[in-house]
């Protein structure tokens, strides 16, 4: 692959790229946090940061039963949310703003999850990510959701350049089809979760290997392996 690329050449390569993953993990749109509801999504999201999905689902199994209102969620005691979701990690400011967010719900929102940008960030807790999850799972809103995984990935693949979520997000959007934006961070994480690791992708096993800078590089670049070392 060429160390430059035109717009042309780009653009087309983003087209190859989306088609491969659509042939190879389809478009429907699936959410990886369990809920029945946009508020469970809301709080599933919240707690899932610095935090796994699996982790997330374990812990809302009970809890989502425990606080099966939001009005409940927004009444909770603070100490003994805490306890409920302190597996999730950084438990005291989650569920402060659990507790924060839900209020603001019930008392400004009528109990209804809003669906835009503005009075989703708005609320305690929530960024451009959660947000975005909200907007493209519930309200079928194009969005680009920015998670570790699609920060990494799109920037191996040369469809990034910021190290800013917020801007790589704008970055995408430029890139990205918008009937693809939704598709790509399901996508893109299902990639990142089975094939292409952070620590040690597996490259040769990867259906976008011919499309991606990264893998060419990897590959051209490969170290000799020496005495004693497993290949």
């Amino acid at each position: 692959m060429a160390k430059r690329e035109t717009k042309a050449q780009r653009a087309e390569r983003v087209l190859k790229v989306l088609e491969a993953m659509d042939r190879e993990y389809g478009t429907e749109y699936r959410c990886y946090l369990n809920h029945e509801t946009p508020w469970q999504l809301l709080i599933a999201v919240i707690m899932s940061a610095q935090c796994t999905d699996a982790r997330v689902n374990i812990v809302t199994k009970d809890l989502f039963q425990k606080y099966d209102t939001l009005e409940k969620f927004a009444e909770a005691d603070l100490k003994e949310l805490e306890r409920d979701i302190h597996s999730t990690g950084f438990y005291h400011n989650k569920a402060k703003n659990i507790i924060a967010c839900c209020k603001e719900l019930v008392e400004r929102y009528n109990g209804e999850v809003p669906s835009t940008i503005e009075e989703l960030t708005s609320l305690a807790g929530v960024g451009r990510k959660t947000a975005n999850v909200i907007r493209g799972n519930i309200y079928g809103e194009p969005s680009i959701v920015v998670d570790t995984h699609v920060k990494r990935i799109s920037r191996k693949l040369g469809f990034a350049k910021e190290e800013d979520p917020e801007k790589i997000e704008y970055e995408l959007m430029k890139v990205i089809p918008k009937d693809h934006w939704i598709l790509w961070n399901i996508q893109i994480i299902t990639l990142g979760r089975s094939i292409c690791f952070a620590r040690s992708p597996k490259c040769e096993e990867c259906f976008l290997r011919e499309y991606c800078p990264s893998a060419e590089t990897k590959e051209t670049a490969k170290p000799k392996s020496r005495k004693g070392e497993s290949s």
